[in-house]
C-alpha cells in the first residue's frame, strides 16, 4: 500500500483489504485475511464484522496511515495480538503488550483444571497460588470462576506484574489476588505462608536451541525470560516441583503447562520425591503431551 499507488487508486475497505491479504501472504502469514481484517478494524475503531457492511466506503488518510503503520509493523513480524493491545482468554479479554507472553489457548487448560477442582470439592480454604503470572490471564480466569478464592500471584518480573495488576483491576477480582515479585517461591515465608489449596504454572521450559528456532514472531517480541527454561529447557521447572511441596497442602493440586520435550524429565524429577499422590501427565487438544497435574500427599 505504497504512496504512490495510493495516489492513483481509491482505497476503499474491500480494497485495503484485498491488497494487504496478499501482503501478508507474502510474508509468510498463516491467516493473512483475518490479520488484514483485525488490523483494518482496529485503525477504524470498527469491529470485524462491521468490515463486512462498509465495504465501499474510503477511510480518511488519518485511517489509512495509522492502518499503514499497523500493516508495516506486521509486516515485521510484531504479533497480532500486540499490534491491537488485546486478546482474550476463557472468554475474558485481555490487555496484552511485550511486557508478557501472549494467553495462548492451551493454557486455558490450567485454569479449567484449578477451577474444576474446587468445583468437585468443598474446600474450606480456597488459596491458590500461580508461579509466573505474566499477562495475569490464568490467576484472574480462575478468581472470576472460583468464589472466595485467595490467589497470590508470582513473578520474577516486575513489568509483568504491574500488567498482570493492571488486568485484575480491569475485571474487578484485584482484592483476590495478591502479586509479589519473585524467582519462583522465593521471596514467600514458609513458615508464615499457609499452605495452598493448588499451585498451578506456565513456566519458562523452552530449551536454548529451540528458542533459537522459535519462529521470528515469537523470538523476536516475546520476552525470552518467560519462554526458556534452562539449557534444555527443563531446569527452571525441575527446579519448580522440588520447592511446590513445601507450600503446597496434603490432597493439593499441581497443575503445569510443560514442552513435549520437557515433560518426561519433570515427570522423572517428581517421581523422584515421595510425595505425590499421582501425576499424570495429559496431552492438549492436539494429543500432544503438554500437562502435569499431580496431587500432593
Amino acid at each position: 500500500m505504497s504512496e504512490t499507488a495510493a495516489q492513483s487508486e481509491t482505497w476503499t475497505v474491500k480494497s485495503l483489504l484485498d491488497w494487504t491479504t496478499k501482503f501478508f501472504r507474502g510474508k509468510g502469514s498463516e491467516s493473512p485475511r483475518l490479520d488484514a481484517e483485525i488490523l483494518l478494524a482496529r485503525a477504524l475503531g470498527k469491529s470485524r464484522v462491521e468490515l463486512y457492511v462498509c465495504f465501499e466506503d474510503v477511510p480518511d488518510e488519518t485511517v489509512r496511515a495509522k492502518f499503514r503503520e499497523l500493516v508495516q509493523r506486521r509486516g515485521r513480524g510484531e504479533p497480532i495480538a500486540y499490534l491491537v493491545g488485546k486478546k482474550e482468554f476463557y472468554s475474558i479479554e485481555f490487555d496484552v503488550d511485550s511486557r508478557a507472553l501472549i494467553p495462548r489457548p492451551e493454557t486455558e487448560t490450567l485454569a479449567l483444571e484449578t477451577i474444576e477442582f474446587f468445583r468437585k470439592r468443598e474446600e474450606t480454604t480456597r488459596r491458590v497460588c500461580e508461579v509466573g503470572v505474566g499477562s495475569g490471564c490464568v490467576s484472574i480466569a480462575i478468581a472470576k470462576n472460583v468464589p472466595n478464592v485467595e490467589i497470590v500471584a508470582l513473578d520474577i518480573s516486575r513489568d509483568a506484574l504491574s500488567l498482570a495488576r493492571s488486568n485484575a483491576t480491569k475485571q474487578g477480582v484485584e482484592s483476590s489476588i495478591r502479586f509479589v515479585e519473585s524467582d519462583l517461591f522465593g521471596a514467600l515465608d514458609k513458615t508464615s505462608e499457609s499452605p495452598f489449596d493448588a499451585i498451578v504454572s506456565n513456566p519458562p521450559y523452552v530449551s536454548e536451541s529451540e528458542y533459537e528456532a522459535l519462529a521470528p514472531t515469537v523470538r523476536n517480541f516475546e520476552p525470552k525470560t518467560a519462554l526458556v527454561g534452562g539449557p534444555t529447557g527443563a531446569e527452571l521447572p525441575i527446579r519448580l516441583v522440588r520447592q511446590a511441596p513445601e507450600f503446597l497442602r496434603s490432597g493439593g493440586l499441581l497443575a503445569l503447562e510443560l514442552s513435549p520435550t520437557t515433560i518426561d524429565a519433570v515427570v522423572a524429577a517428581m517421581k523422584e520425591n515421595d510425595v505425590w499422590e499421582r501425576v499424570d501427565a495429559l496431552p492438549d487438544f492436539a494429543r500432544i503431551m503438554r500437562y502435569v497435574v499431580a496431587t500432593r500427599k
